[in-house]
């Protein structure tokens, strides 16, 4: 389920500090735009409510979930609420575990080849080298020899410059917060955000389907 919407664009939304009022519009903007995976953090305000308005609204066109993701109730909550997509800062194998049961997405975070196999064993989707800012590119493209195929996402610190080193390193995607939304942004601005990395990615990474959609219009003062 991961890679196939990371095939149509390689870039995890991370909606950090959203709330339910603006969940659903800025998700909308970032699909109509060409964004596929909506991540809402546990510890932003209401996030379990963000997270049902949003799945409510966009159904199976993105994958939807929550991030900081840290005990086993909270990703019963997640489900819950309607999430699919299970994102930790950490590698926990309880949390792994109770989101495979559930049939949903996981994606723990790892720093070391150690917590990556260690992820893998436990039925991990794909890899959060987390945070990317502590993992070059070097280091990425070393890890990157001795795992399977699996998706790894940089998440942590990483902004458009810096896609073309990674993804020639090895990983498959990123996960961006800051860069792309922040409370109190217009939804012109976070428009303006997300062209201008979906762009850079389409240049990087010519591809069909999601990503190309980058001119999409929406009704972005409502």
């Amino acid at each position: 389920m991961l890679t196939g919407y990371l095939d149509q664009c390689p870039l995890v939304a991370i909606l950090r500090g959203i709330t339910p009022k603006e969940a659903a519009p800025v998700a909308e903007l970032l699909i109509a735009r060409g964004f596929t995976i909506i991540e809402v953090p546990l510890n932003s305000p209401e996030a379990l409510e963000s997270i049902y308005r949003i799945s409510r609204c966009l159904g199976h066109s993105a994958l939807v979930g929550a991030g900081t993701v840290t005990d086993t109730v909270q990703v019963r909550e997640v489900a819950a609420a309607g999430g699919r997509l299970v994102v930790s800062p950490n590698y926990d194998p309880d949390v792994m575990v109770q989101t495979k049961r559930r049939n949903m997405v996981s994606l723990p975070g790892c720093c070391t080849p150690t917590e990556a196999f260690r992820a893998l064993a436990t039925g991990a989707d794909g890899i959060k080298l987390f945070p990317a800012t502590m993992i070059s590119p070097q280091s990425v493209t070393a890890l990157r020899a001795v795992l399977p195929e699996i998706p790894l996402l940089a998440v942590g610190g990483i902004d458009a410059p810096d896609f073309a080193a990674y993804l020639k390193a090895g990983v498959d995607g990123f996960g961006t917060g800051s860069s792309l939304f922040r409370p109190g942004l217009s939804l012109n601005e976070i428009g303006h955000r997300a062209d201008t990395m979906l762009t850079a990615m389409r240049t990087l990474r010519p591809h069909p389907a999601a990503i190309t959609r980058g001119d999409a219009t929406v009704d972005e003062e409502k």
